[in-house]
């Protein structure tokens, strides 16, 4: 019992002298008197093993030479970094007694403690293992020699101990190595922390260099070559004297010199050994040792200069990253990339899907039924709500037959595009949005007119994230990447890739979407369906009902921006011709065929045009409006029809059939107005948008018409009786000679003309919108407007022919510099001539118009 009691005793013991080792940082702390007490408490049998402890930490190394003769001093040599060594003195140097690399306890003020000889001497058990370093001297030094133990120095750091000794003249150093090397075989040294290895000895034959620097030992040795006087150079070892000097110490793996066209000062030779205690034994035993001309060192011998040497050092990685960017940026940037697909993919399809499927909007149950239970409330208190607040009803019941159509097209297999078009204000996504996909579960809008209205490829990238869920999108990245790639390509002349195109910005987005409907789209099928051997490509052919549907509106909003045009395009079609989603186009611009049928070239796409609707549609809309508002507490309808609705079916001809025209006219009779002064509010606000568009322009913008242009068909469509022009009329007009075709399609697109075709082609031109007419009209009422800009079209048309006579000249004038005359330049010079002629009549009736028109504006007051 009272065995057991002592060896758990000393476990504790020695447990607690290893934890003020680690808490205490100089030599001058000590247990407290609360710690004692603290652990005297928690541990009574421990009461006088902690006074022992505190006397150990309490120890201080004494002064020089207030030693005992014959005592062990403590290790004075962390200072100087040497140790002295006299006559018939030598130096042994054991290893493996510590713990390698000790040194992260022992950093600071710690790397050179002292009183961690007294806990290692409490730790020490000559009948289990050896922890004392004057413990182990005495253990190493063979007792026949007769040695006498001057000093020993710990390597805490490197698991091991200098040994310094004096000797008797007769007895060599040599002798003193193979004496204590066969001793220590015999009588094996096992060390505290490792009973199961032995310690090593081995005599140090150079002039060790005793440092606490924070260098952690390691197998790899650098042995540099220096000179053992200035006078003379130093030789390098060859690998055969290298391994001669060194394999006593330990197994070699490698011998590396170093290349003979470095230029690195001193030279030096890399040592690899199979153990790291090796290495530390042959660093400190050979560090400035100097090997002679017989050991392959030169005449005058070459000294050595031992570092330890790590596998992998940050200033090689480093020197490796500048040494190579042609290799690392592009690596980097594929590490990005691919960490980018690993990570951020999977979250942006999930919210792509979120964003289809409109997850974060459901309404839980609870508030579901609490809202409809209001809604009947409403109705039975209030009286019925109205279901159309907008007064649709009568526009979707004309165009039922365009729902019912597109309706149908979503549940056929066609690989093809549905492009539904017509003027703006036509109601085209409320048609599709409200009425032909109501009852679609799965649904994704593009408006292009966001995206390319966006400034600058960030914002666009944005904003085309947004529309359908892609997130989270570093928008912001692409800016510091691109001077990434500025200065990539200054250094190896070519672009790292860390930065993207808005083009691949954008096939990463659409593509995302892809995948997400897709996923979409095939949520709904179990193993036990019928079609469950189909693959998914066939599952989605088979099933049209599946798929979501996208829906591109403002398709050919800005034509020029072909980036965002052409991926969008190039997108829609790989959903159409793999089955993925339906794609529904909505546009104003009636040349959509082209753009599209690069990306489907074998497909009739299916299209519906929408018009402005009849008159008798247009009345019932507005009808709905004054009836909404007599519902909710207003006149009733005869007082309206007395009062406000006078000249109301003269007001909705001169508008027509335009939605938006109509709806601005209904809100200003709400408001109080009568009809013919909406009408006439609607043809001001049109006519002033139409000079300031057309005639004014702008001096930010340089439009693809002239004014002269625009004004010559705004005054001929208000003098026309039928308020339609001949297409071909109006380019055989001088005005429009040259791309005449192309000034027209401008129009068109700024909506300030329509063209009609008649089996695909182009016969008549009409205002962009019915109430245009009257606008156009109201501008050439005013006189003076008239006047300046037909004075306008005259100097236009005066320099024009001018242009065609200096032409005409010119020719001339070559011809009759000729020596002779052919009779066969006869008919030409004749053509010249007349053209000359007509050109001058031309101007002459142009001037006269123009000085009457001057005479004109002159006179008005």
């Amino acid at each position: 019992m009272h065995s057991r009691r002592s060896t758990r005793n000393w476990k504790l013991e020695t447990l607690i002298n290893l934890v003020f080792l680690a808490t205490c940082t100089t030599t001058e702390m000590r247990p407290t008197p609360f710690t004692k007490t603290k652990l005297a408490i928690g541990v009574p049998c421990l009461r006088p093993q902690l006074n022992a402890c505190h006397r150990v930490w309490a120890w201080r190394p004494a002064p020089l030479g207030r030693y005992a003769p014959g005592s062990i001093r403590p290790a004075s040599s962390i200072q100087s970094g040497h140790i002295q060594v006299g006559k018939d003195e030598g130096i042994l140097y054991v290893n493996n007694i510590f713990p390698h690399r000790l040194q992260w306890l022992l950093r600071g003020s710690l790397s050179h403690i002292q009183p961690l000889e007294g806990v290692l001497k409490r730790v020490n058990n000559p009948n289990i293992a050896a922890s004392d370093p004057s413990h182990i001297a005495k253990r190493v030094i063979p007792p026949n020699l007769g040695l006498e133990i001057k000093e020993i120095v710990p390597r805490y750091k490197e698991g091991g101990a200098f040994i310094k000794y004096a000797r008797k003249p007769d007895i060599s150093d040599e002798d003193v190595r193979f004496a204590a090397k066969e001793y220590l075989s015999k009588q094996p040294i096992k060390p505290w922390f490792n009973p199961f290895q032995t310690a090593d000895v081995d005599l140090v034959r150079g002039v060790p260099w005793i440092e606490d620097l924070y260098r952690i030992p390691s197998q790899t040795l650098k042995v540099e070559f220096l000179s053992s006087s200035p006078e003379t150079a130093a030789a390098e070892l060859t690998q055969e004297a290298m391994y001669t000097l060194f394999r006593s110490f330990g197994k070699l793996l490698d011998i590396q010199q170093q290349p003979s066209d470095s230029k690195i000062e001193p030279r030096y030779a890399i040592l690899r050994f199979d153990r790291p205690r090796f290495s530390v034994m042959a660093r400190n035993c050979m560090h400035g040792y100097t090997a002679s001309e017989k050991d392959g060192g030169g005449k005058s011998g070459t000294r050595f200069k031992i570092n330890y040497e790590r596998k992998i050092r940050l200033s090689m990685i480093k020197d490796w990253v500048f040494n190579h960017p042609r290799i690392v940026i592009p690596a980097i940037a594929a590490l990005v990339a691919a960490i980018t697909v690993i990570v951020f993919d999977p979250i942006r399809t999930f919210f792509i899907k979120v964003k289809i499927k409109s997850t974060l909007h459901t309404e839980n149950s609870i508030l579901h039924w609490i809202r409809a239970q209001v809604s009947k409330a409403n109705m039975i208190y209030f009286g019925q709500r109205r279901a159309d607040p907008r007064g649709l009803t009568a526009i979707w019941e004309d165009r039922q037959k365009d729902i019912s159509q597109i309706q149908a097209w979503l549940t056929e297999t066609a690989e093809t595009f549905i492009v539904i078009h017509g003027p703006r204000g036509s109601g085209k996504r409320e048609l599709v949005m409200d009425q032909a996909l109501e009852s679609r579960k799965y649904k994704v809008v593009i408006d292009c007119k966001q995206i390319q209205d966006a400034r600058g490829d960030t914002a666009k990238i944005s904003r085309a994230a947004a529309q359908v869920g892609y997130r989270p999108i570093f928008s912001w990245m692409n800016s510091i990447s691109s001077f990434i790639d500025l200065a990539a390509q200054g250094m190896i002349g070519t672009k790292a890739g860390f930065s993207e195109t808005l083009d691949a910005q954008l096939s990463k987005i659409w593509q995302s979407t892809a995948v997400a409907m897709k996923q979409v789209a095939l949520e709904g099928r179990r193993k036990d369906d019928k079609d469950a051997s189909l693959t998914d490509d066939e599952f989605l052919e088979a099933h049209p009902e599946r798929r979501p549907v996208v829906v591109i509106d403002n398709y050919l909003y800005d034509a020029e921006d072909t980036v965002v045009l052409d991926k969008l395009t190039e997108w829609a079609a790989s959903l159409t011709t793999a089955n993925i989603a339906h794609v529904v186009f909505l546009t104003t611009d009636s040349s959509f065929a082209k753009p599209l049928s690069k990306a489907l070239p074998n497909q009739v796409f299916r299209t519906i045009g929408l018009g402005d609707c009849s008159l008798d549609v247009g009345r019932r809309f507005v009808l709905n409006h004054l009836e909404s508002e007599a519902a909710d507490g207003g006149d009733s309808p005869s007082q309206k029809s007395e009062n406000r609705l006078h000249g109301l079916d003269e007001c909705i001809q001169v508008l027509g059939g335009r939605v938006t025209d109509l709806e601005f006219m209904a809100h200003r009779i709400e408001a109080g107005e009568t009809p013919q002064a909406a009408v006439n509010r609607i043809i001001e606000l049109s006519a002033s948008e139409i000079l300031k568009i057309f005639i004014l322009g702008s001096d930010s913008v340089t439009p693809q018409w002239s004014r002269e242009q625009a004004w010559h068909i705004i005054k001929s469509l208000a003098h026309s009786k039928d308020g339609t022009l001949l297409y071909n009329k109006v380019l055989l007009s001088d005005l429009f000679k040259d791309n005449g075709e192309a000034t027209l399609r401008a129009l068109e697109q700024a909506e300030l003309i329509s063209v009609g075709s008649v089996k695909g082609f182009p016969q008549w031109i009409k205002p962009g919108k019915p109430v245009y007419k009257a606008a156009f009209q109201q501008l050439v009422e005013n006189k003076t407007l008239e006047g300046r800009l037909d004075l306008m079209i005259l100097g236009q048309l005066i320099s024009n022919e001018n242009a065609g006579i200096s032409k005409y000249e010119q020719e001339l004038q070559i011809l009759g510099s000729l020596p002779k005359q052919p009779w066969e330049l006869a008919p030409r010079i004749e053509w010249l001539l007349r053209k000359v002629n007509s050109s001058q009549s031309k101007i002459m009736k142009y001037e006269n118009e123009s000085a009457s028109l001057q005479r004109m504006l002159q006179s008005e007051q």
